[in-house]
């Protein structure tokens, strides 16, 4: 199967030739998948060199003149590197640009940890107004990238991983799909978590909800599955643990409930490793997912579901 970041020159690519609003900028990482298109938009495809401020700042520029700017590299060198530019040239000036990332929180361990953004949506959770997509299959991420591209000014982050489920979904960019009902909790997998959760859940009598879009959350959809499936809710994401706990709370706070958020530690892991042994040392695999929400769900001041 192809990864999700395979799918992105292509799409891009295929987006420069229909709208000539959009332009792609690149800080080196990528820009071998471009060269074809470079030749027939010389002027909307930018690689600005290893210069990530820049990055960001020449697609404030682009959006400036009118330009649906779409930025990419690595989440640590997207979101946290020039974080100063991303709040200022891009939020402070009310610009819109799509943000699209790749490396995810360990996808690349080899590369150490400048190459690791477990905290990356936390991150950007600090300002105002963004969408952010964390698709979990590569048809996923293909649909996302077309909804950022085409959501006119708005600032939007897009985290590829090759971290990814078997079968994608028909995700719209908004609402939470129900995958699972049940009766005794409700477990909420986020992007290329799903396949783990389905498997750590399998016979709990659960409800799972599956969402590409943490931001904005589907706050509705959670309400409602927690009417019949009681207030206890599990937030299994693929980047750091509780990065949307507070969401919850806000979306439940008149009622009384209770929240696990579980995702990547903030411990730091200095072994390099592989991909899977990352996943597992962070209690991401479905053997400790399952042992860590079934001993969530069974304490005694466990919330009921709604008689």
């Amino acid at each position: 199967m192809d990864t999700m970041r395979d799918r992105f020159a292509p799409v891009v690519s295929q987006v420069l030739d229909e709208d000539p609003r959009v332009a792609v900028v690149l800080a080196e990482i990528g820009a071998a998948d471009f060269q074809e298109t470079a030749r027939r938009h010389p002027d909307r495809v930018v690689n600005v060199g290893i210069r990530e401020q820049l990055l960001v700042g020449a697609g404030a520029g682009l959006a400036l003149t009118g330009m649906r700017p779409v930025l990419h590299t690595f989440a640590s060198f997207l979101v946290e590197r020039p974080f100063e530019q991303v709040k200022l040239d891009l939020g402070h000036q009310g610009l819109g640009a799509v943000l699209v990332s790749a490396a995810a929180s360990f996808d690349w361990p080899a590369g150490g940890f400048t190459h690791m953004a477990p905290g990356d949506v936390a991150l950007l959770d600090t300002l105002d107004g963004w969408t952010v997509h964390v698709p979990g299959h590569p048809d996923e991420a293909e649909t996302l990238l077309r909804h950022a591209i085409a959501a006119g000014d708005d600032r939007v982050y897009v985290r590829l991983s090759l971290q990814a489920n078997r079968a994608g979904h028909p995700v719209d960019g908004k609402h939470l799909l129900t995958v699972r009902e049940g009766r005794s909790g409700v477990v909420v997998a986020v992007g290329p978590m799903l396949d783990a959760v389905l498997a750590a859940t399998e016979g709990l009598d659960v409800s799972v909800l599956y969402t590409t879009t943490v931001r904005p959350f589907d706050t509705a959809a959670l309400r409602r599955a927690t009417a019949s499936a009681g207030r206890d809710v599990v937030l299994v994401e693929p980047y750091l643990a509780g990065t949307s706990t507070a969401v919850v709370n806000d979306a439940l706070a008149d009622l009384p409930h209770r929240v696990l958020g579980l995702g990547v530690g903030r411990g730091e892991l200095r072994r390099y490793g592989t991909l899977e042994e990352h996943v597992a040392a962070h209690g991401l695999d479905a053997g400790s997912l399952r042992e860590r929400i079934s001993a969530f769900l069974a304490r005694r001041d466990a919330v009921p579901a709604p008689s």
